[in-house]
């Protein structure tokens, strides 16, 4: 399966009319944050597979819309339902949720590090007791279907893995301590910018590859 991951800037290679003919053979698209829902919508679009998100620490004016008792969380009835029925943008949003998109198993936890009280950043005791909460369905994954988690949908990063010393980039222990317990494959984040070829956008953590998808990345996954 291919799937195209996306974060914090609006790629011309994606927001083109030649992106069907580039992106033929992706199968999904995973926003990590940072993005207007507009683009999420053209994606959609243009594409016609499925697009789940999380959200950053900016582009948050809908944000309100989808959290807990907003009119699209009460409308959420899962992955086919979300993204036949558009929810506005055709994405589904999956911060503090659990999905499975054919075999594939997805969980999001979104937002930064808590730098000014703004809306969407969270301490580090915050971030943990979400992740506390997507626990048992985890644990359940790993009963019925052998593993924990193939994909965690972040828009931070881990503490010391592509992160920032400057408060606002840097990134949650909690996530060390989520692929020590739960193994994903793959750690797909966004908010750390990169400007040049070189700058590192995957390293391998224990048994997790973490992936920056700044502007846009693209993976192939073997079959689960």
């Amino acid at each position: 399966m291919k799937v195209l991951c996306v974060a914090d800037h609006i790629d011309p290679l994606v927001y083109s009319t030649q992106v069907k003919k580039r992106f033929s053979d992706v199968e999904l698209v995973l926003g990590a944050g940072d993005l207007p829902l507009e683009y999420y919508s053209f994606i959609v679009s243009s594409l016609n597979v499925p697009l789940l998100f999380v959200f950053g620490n900016h582009n948050l004016s809908q944000l309100a819309l989808y959290q807990k008792g907003g009119p699209v969380d009460s409308d959420y009835r899962g992955l086919e339902e979300g993204f036949k029925e558009g929810h506005g943008v055709g994405a589904v949003f999956l911060e503090d949720r659990h999905l499975r998109h054919g075999k594939l198993l997805v969980a999001g936890l979104g937002g930064s590090m808590r730098y000014n009280n703004g809306d969407h950043q969270f301490t580090e005791f915050q971030m943990f007791l979400r992740m506390l909460r997507l626990a048992p369905r985890l644990w359940w994954n790993r009963l019925v279907h052998g593993r924990y988690l193939d994909i965690l949908l972040t828009h931070a990063p881990p503490q010391g893995i592509h992160d920032k010393s400057d408060r606002p980039h840097q990134g949650f222990k909690t996530f060390l301590t989520f692929m020590k317990w739960f193994r994903p494959r793959y750690l797909i984040h966004g908010h750390i910018h990169l400007y040049q070829l070189n700058e590192t956008r995957r390293t391998t953590y224990l048994k997790t590859e973490v992936v920056n998808c700044y502007d846009h990345y693209t993976l192939d996954l073997p079959d689960v």
